[in-house]
């Protein structure tokens, strides 16, 4: 579990989120949240199996639909490269649910409501947003392979292409 306290000028938050950022070679951190479903999934739940975790903000917002939406196409692609793709925001059981019906996701959205989950893989943090510095979920995709063992990390996800990125190193 990650606790973070952010001061007024974020530094402790800053030296927090860099601590915790993972590195090619990294074992996929413990966490446990709920699915689309209200079940409880762990990450000793996606070992056996190559696992692309990917964080994205919201829920039916442009980006994150056509982010979904590209790996929704392409979905039959990675199942055959052996993917497990699994996709986290701090959105609710309930929007994810209904994120997945109305665009017909055939893969599972985890919640991470408390954000535990997206500070353990640093996909929380500061970032830009309407000239803003807020804190969010920050765009970012891990792939791991069968052991839980980190494989590539893409930064600077193209949210139209993704499953393309993730297919085509």
């Amino acid at each position: 579990m990650i606790f973070a306290y952010v001061d007024d000028n974020m530094y402790f938050y800053k030296l927090l989120i860099f601590k915790f950022m993972l590195k090619i070679g990294d074992k996929m951190p413990d966490f446990e949240v709920v699915d689309q479903d209200g079940n409880q999934i762990s990450s000793k739940d996606l070992l056996g199996k190559k696992t692309v975790i990917y964080f994205y903000p919201k829920d039916n917002t442009s980006g994150c639909t056509a982010e979904a939406c590209s790996i929704r196409d392409s979905y039959e692609a990675l199942l055959a490269k052996g993917y497990n793709v699994v996709g986290v925001s701090k959105d609710s059981v309930a929007s994810h649910k209904k994120f997945i019906e109305k665009y017909e996701l055939p893969f599972t959205l985890l919640s991470d409501t408390s954000t535990q989950m997206l500070q353990a893989f640093g996909a929380w943090g500061e970032k830009k947003m309407y000239g803003k510095t807020v804190l969010g979920t920050i765009r970012r995709t891990f792939i791991f392979d069968e052991e839980g063992i980190l494989e590539r990390i893409i930064e600077k996800v193209d949210t139209r292409n993704h499953a393309d990125q993730i297919l085509n190193p």
